[in-house]
């Protein structure tokens, strides 16, 4: 299985909705955060899809990369995993790197918060990197689901209900 942005995204918030995810259950559609950060997506910067390319290489798929500036943009709607958003930024840089694109550096857009954080990878990035990646492809491989991780984050999770859901004795 191909390693993405949003495996390493998940990695870096919850092993358990990355194995999911990755082994196809997929809670996204019907979460209306997501959704939410879909059309802010769409609506913050309409001129973007005119001016910058999508690029999608090695599994990874970036939305806007100014390819004369060599700078990849990413949208998000909260800053509330904001570690998680930059080593999937710093992942699609490395991913670039690796197929001749050197130089690349990355802007985290929080459009609703107006705020926007520089992304650069170093060399210790690319070291766990390379760790991260090997520990993705064990997790998503195993038999077995990681255990719930009963953390704040959980209660917008797109997972929230599969997660803790409470069976029924019959």
């Amino acid at each position: 299985m191909q390693i993405t942005g949003i495996h390493f995204n998940y990695y870096q918030v919850c092993k358990r909705k990355l194995w999911l995810f990755a082994n196809g259950i997929n809670m996204e559609q019907t979460s209306d955060l997501v959704y939410d950060g879909k059309l802010i997506h769409e609506k913050s910067y309409p001129q973007r899809s005119e001016r910058y390319e999508e690029v999608e290489l090695d599994g990874i798929k970036i939305d806007y990369y100014d390819a004369r500036n060599k700078v990849i943009h990413e949208i998000k709607r909260s800053d509330k995993v904001e570690p998680a958003h930059e080593w999937q930024v710093k992942y699609y840089i490395y991913v670039l790197e690796r197929n001749g694109i050197d130089g690349v550096t990355g802007i985290l857009e929080y459009p609703a918060l107006r705020q926007t954080t520089k992304v650069n990878l170093t060399d210790t990035d690319r070291h766990k990197i390379k760790e991260i990646e090997e520990k993705i492809a064990q997790l998503i491989s195993s038999d077995d689901c990681p255990p719930v991780i009963n953390a704040k984050i959980c209660k917008s999770c797109s997972y929230y209900d599969f997660c803790y859901v409470k069976e029924e004795n019959l």
